[in-house]
């Protein structure tokens, strides 16, 4: 490790852009189909919907406090460390490499490569492709956090076109109507309650992201204030084009054929611009699967960068360029190994162990809060930013992630135990690494 320090060039604008970027992939182009399984109703699809944009809105403000409270780079790493302890922290990161980030990023990077060859006639393979668009923007962020940064909003602002686009030309030419009644498509029941929790699960995966721009606190020119405020406005935004989303879709295809169809955004553009139009829409998703990508690499190095700060990682990970003030060693070693996982075939396994792991992360973070509030309660409040409705809103936050969870096990017992699985095999790990950290503590930071 070396004592260059990350450069802090970012604004409210890139913060803004940057959890957007999280949030948006290719899931809000196929997600929609799966909540009209389980529920049947324009009212219920677009409430499933508007209950996980609100959910999201919670889990911004406790973010927005947290990062006020701590605007170090690391973002989730560092709060679950200051808040329990380094293990939790480390186990957060052991399982954001091995399998949420890393996993995730080789998922979409394959479906990138799909769309890709569709709209060029490109013959190489989906694992060429994927590769190539990896470590593509591997080398772009390795160039600086502006470059890094850049891209990703652009890409962002390309996805937020198509996806404007589309419900436009599903408003104008697709036809159709939203039909008011019936309200609810069984009567009120446990097993309504269990379907709409069961349609919650895809709805606060598609939501989920938003989290990963408290990774890049330490580059931001002002993180108690650009963060807090691009938390709020980008989840905001993400949810008014997820319900425009939502609601050309049961306008064109209707519940049913909502249900009945894999790529809704295709159907509805075909209904709209036949064949034509799903090829534009073709190209929407490959632009908004690369733009996820760009935010993923842009983000999580920061992570792994932090915890061989802290002596809980190989300490070449810690290393900032000089030049660009970057962690290179981070960025490489995840681009690479989205890479192997996307070449493996593996992704889509890895991707069914994700959801648990995830929310157990989500409500630990958001339980830190608490934490926090008891400890720091004493000291002033100068320029923090205090979540709405705590400890009301935290505590319906933190609930509801602990539902999703059960809910998870319940319904994919086998994957939800190899998830379980992989964070525990972090302890041990911890327990290796943490030796070695007291008997060579890293360098303090100048």
């Amino acid at each position: 490790m070396n004592s260059a320090k990350p450069r802090r060039l970012l604004g409210v604008f890139d913060a803004t852009m940057i959890v957007m970027g999280g949030i948006v992939g290719s899931g809000i182009f196929i997600n929609p189909y799966v909540v009209a399984l389980r529920v049947h109703t324009p009212f219920l699809i677009l409430g499933v919907w508007l209950l996980g944009g609100v959910l999201a809105m919670l889990g911004a403000f406790i973010w927005a406090e947290l990062a006020t409270r701590l605007p170090e780079a690391g973002g989730q790493y560092l709060y679950l460390r200051e808040a329990y302890h380094p293990s939790v922290a480390f186990i957060y990161g052991w399982v954001l490499l091995l399998v949420t980030q890393t996993g995730g990023m080789a998922a979409v990077a394959v479906t990138f490569a799909k769309y890709y060859r569709e709209i060029t006639g490109f013959s190489a393979s989906d694992g060429a492709i994927a590769s190539a668009a990896l470590l593509g923007l591997t080398a772009i962020n390795c160039l600086g956090v502006r470059a890094g940064s850049n891209v990703q909003s652009g890409l962002m602002l390309l996805k937020a076109g198509a996806i404007a686009a589309m419900v436009a030309v599903g408003m104008l030419w697709g036809g159709g109507a939203v039909q008011v009644v019936p309200v609810l498509d069984r009567p009120v029941s446990f097993g309504l309650a269990g379907a709409i929790g069961a349609a919650m699960v895809p709805v606060a995966f598609a939501y989920g992201g938003w989290q990963t721009a408290s990774f890049v606190a330490g580059e931001m020119r002002d993180p108690r204030r650009d963060l807090s405020r691009g938390l709020v406005a980008g989840v905001l935004g993400v949810v008014l084009l997820y319900l425009a989303v939502n609601f050309v879709c049961v306008r064109v295809l209707g519940p049913a054929g909502l249900a009945a169809t894999r790529t809704p955004a295709s159907a509805v553009m075909r209904a709209a611009l036949g064949a034509r139009g799903a090829q534009w829409i073709a190209f929407g998703i490959a632009v908004s699967t690369l733009g996820f990508l760009s935010q993923g690499i842009l983000t999580a190095p920061r992570v792994y960068y932090a915890m061989a700060r802290d002596g809980l990682f190989f300490r070449s990970v810690g290393w900032l360029s000089p030049r660009t003030g970057v962690p290179v060693v981070a960025i490489v070693l995840q681009g690479v190994t989205a890479t192997v996982i996307a070449l493996s075939g593996r992704y889509e396994q890895i991707l069914n162990y994700v959801v648990s792991v995830d929310f157990i992360s989500f409500g630990l973070t958001a339980a830190s809060l608490f934490v926090f509030r008891r400890k720091l309660d004493a000291a002033p409040a100068q320029g923090l930013y205090l979540a709405p409705g705590h400890p009301y809103t935290t505590g319906l936050f933190v609930l509801t992630c602990a539902g999703i969870v059960i809910s998870t096990i319940v319904s994919s017992p086998a994957n939800s135990a190899v998830g379980l699985t992989i964070l525990l095999a972090g302890i041990p790990v911890y327990l290796y690494w943490s030796r070695g950290a007291r008997r060579n503590p890293p360098p303090q930071e100048l």
